[in-house]
């Protein structure tokens, strides 16, 4: 059944005489992926879908650990459904979640479905999967039922929030409410000798010690585990930011208003913590006040600026956060929480050698390799009672992604300026995968640009090339399959997920990556097939958008094969910008007026497409075209 067009609906006219190499890349890249989601399938998971695991969680000093890990093979699945993978990626990815959930459970690591309590940096990776699920499923009951009981944990007359000083109560919080400290066992400080390149979380206190005389006096780590629980272990930290999305998710389920106020008015908490203040805190006692148990210092909360990673879990949550706030309540001054620590560490900024990049430069060590020059600009990450210290590259998916959801000037101009720091090839195409599957922000951004024209085809090679070295790797995996990796290895199916989506993310709907630590989707348009009523683009269409300015969105569409198709373009991951106008190739425009067009695609037809919108104009919402029939 098709859609019945409440819009305009245009068609292509030009007859595909030699199909682009890009779409033809595209194709492929589709089919690769639906195979290779299947070998991952066959080779980790048991007949009812659960990861094959014979070890247990849940116990050691590091017990609370984990449940992120089982989640995460899968956390870009729903995505590639969305973006045209299929219906049987999206059963198989929700076949999982179910299994997974049931296999922790069995554990003791949930309670009534969710995480018992853990950092947000962690929580925000488990639930990027059920997220994605709530967005291609909105109408599952299930879904829905847990997503509205997910986000009521953190609601005033939850647990873990406290309306009268705006604070999550713990750095670790969950469906169990606060989980005071950071194990169950007896506090203890060095956890885990791993890590030892992040230095000690609290270096001043009377406790602290060099790092490896704790890690050889259980007398000392005891008594430096107690002063962290009771520094760190209670009060707000910053990554809690990170669990609005799960307000967020249930707002646009259910259209409850109360789930947005509450983001409004936890994101609202940190934005008065920034106001009157250089830099963004990182954390917050029990009655609000920065610094309560930290002597007034506004850095070293739990995830925070201090330890263990700085602007990439701070940049990260605040991003999270006020792209929730902007996405619920319309107002852009919340996405000043997520500009500070970017403008901060650029302040702070230096040229340096890759010799001397700090922690996390492992995304960087290609392109480092390949400058031509001896120096690059590098930020600092974190920050101590000694200054600003750990410098990097920028992890420029902060800047890329804060520009494309504000299209505000400054924030193009801040990307501009570190392009114009960096010594570094931007338009080069590193043929990598972290579990994030991002860091190609920078040949994106140049291409967008106009100045990196064969960006397309680079992409779409690399994803392809990446996802055949995934496939390689499971079918050589030296790991027993009859038992799994053990507890330590649980990072082990992650590393081996062979789905990719930054590429069609990019190409097919002109944005960045998901933010990994918990962040929503947020695409410029997508689409939906008007004759099955699928997510994503139909079969042998394939879609490139090449600019995506402030002033109109530029989308090539190419159908490869023999059958007419019919794709439906929506503006907005959540139908939240309305279409204004659109011209076909080079004709003059016309007015849309809407959420939605539907393009008409002959068999081997190509067609251009020229967009103009408002952006959020209308409310966010999980809808689809035909629930609105």
């Amino acid at each position: 059944m098709s859609v019945k067009p409440t819009a305009p609906t245009v068609s292509a006219t030009r007859t595909l005489t030699t199909p682009p190499t890009w779409a033809v890349l595209e194709r492929d890249l589709f089919t690769a992926l639906d195979s290779a989601w299947r070998v991952f399938t066959e080779r980790y998971t048991e007949a009812d879908g659960r990861l094959i695991f014979r070890d247990t969680l849940g116990v050691g000093l590091d017990g609370r650990d984990g449940v992120d890990d089982f989640y995460e093979p899968f956390f870009n699945w729903p995505t590639l459904h969305l973006l045209g993978g299929g219906q049987d990626v999206l059963d198989a990815a929700h076949r999982h979640w179910r299994a997974v959930t049931g296999q922790l459970a069995g554990m003791g690591m949930l309670h009534e479905g969710m995480e018992r309590g853990y950092d947000w940096f962690h929580q925000g990776e488990g639930m990027l999967l059920f997220y994605g699920l709530c967005l291609a499923r909105p109408d599952d009951a299930e879904l829905r039922a847990l997503a509205t009981r997910f986000a009521d944990f953190y609601l005033p007359g939850g647990p873990n929030y406290d309306p009268a000083y705006r604070v999550i109560r713990a750095p670790h919080n969950g469906s169990e409410g606060p989980r005071w400290g950071f194990s169950d066992e007896e506090a203890y400080f060095p956890w885990s000798l791993a890590l030892r390149p992040y230095g000690l979380p609290l270096d001043w206190i009377d406790e602290a010690a060099p790092f490896d005389e704790l890690a050889g006096s259980p007398d000392r780590a005891r008594a430096y585990g107690r002063a962290m629980w009771d520094r760190m272990g209670r009060g707000d930290t910053l990554v809690n930011l990170a669990s609005t999305s799960l307000a967020a998710n249930a707002f646009l389920l259910t259209g409850d208003r109360r789930y947005a106020d509450w983001v409004a008015e936890y994101a609202g908490a940190w934005r008065d913590r920034l106001t009157g203040s250089e830099v963004l805190p990182d954390n917050a006692g029990l009655t609000g006040v920065v610094g309560e148990y930290l002597d007034g210092r506004w850095y070293g909360g739990h995830y925070g600026w201090s330890w263990p990673h700085g602007l990439h879990s701070v940049g990260m949550a605040a991003l999270v956060g006020a792209a929730n706030a902007l996405l619920v309540t319309g107002d852009p001054g919340y996405l000043d929480l997520a500009r500070n620590p970017l403008d901060v560490t650029m302040r702070h900024g230096e040229q340096r050698t890759a010799a001397q990049m700090g922690t996390l430069g492992r995304r960087w060590r290609p392109h480092l390799a390949a400058m031509p020059a001896d120096t690059t600009f590098m930020i600092p990450q974190r920050r101590d009672d000694t200054g600003w210290f750990d410098f990097t590259i920028m992890p420029n998916q902060l800047t890329v992604s804060l520009w494309q959801l504000t299209r505000d000037p400054a924030d193009h101009d801040r990307v501009e300026r570190l392009r114009a720091l960096s010594a570094w090839d931007w338009t080069a195409v590193h043929t990598q995968r972290l579990k994030d599957e991002a860091g190609h922000d920078e040949p994106w951004w140049e291409y967008l640009a106009g100045r990196n024209p064969e960006f397309p085809e680079r992409m779409l090679r690399s994803a392809l090339a990446t996802c055949a070295a995934k496939v390689a790797q499971i079918e050589n995996d030296p790991v027993d399959p009859a038992t799994g990796p053990d507890t330590f290895g649980i990072h082990h199916w992650q590393d081996h997920n062979p789905v990719l989506t930054e590429a069609l993310l990019q190409l097919t709907t002109g944005s960045p990556q998901v933010l990994y630590n918990g962040g929503l989707a947020h695409m410029h348009v997508r689409y939906h097939d008007a004759e099955t009523h699928q997510a994503g683009l139909p079969a042998d269409v394939a879609a490139l958008v090449s600019d995506i300015d402030p002033g109109h969105t530029v989308i090539e569409f190419a159908n490869l094969g023999g059958t007419p198709r019919s794709v439906i373009i929506q503006a907005g991951t959540y139908a939240e910008h309305r279409l204004d106008t659109v011209s076909v190739d080079d004709q003059p425009a016309h007015p849309v007026e809407g959420r939605y067009l539907t393009v008409r695609l002959p068999a081997q037809t190509q067609v251009r497409v020229t967009l103009t919108m408002t952006r959020r104009a209308d409310a966010p919402t999980y809808r689809r075209p035909w629930d609105d029939q």
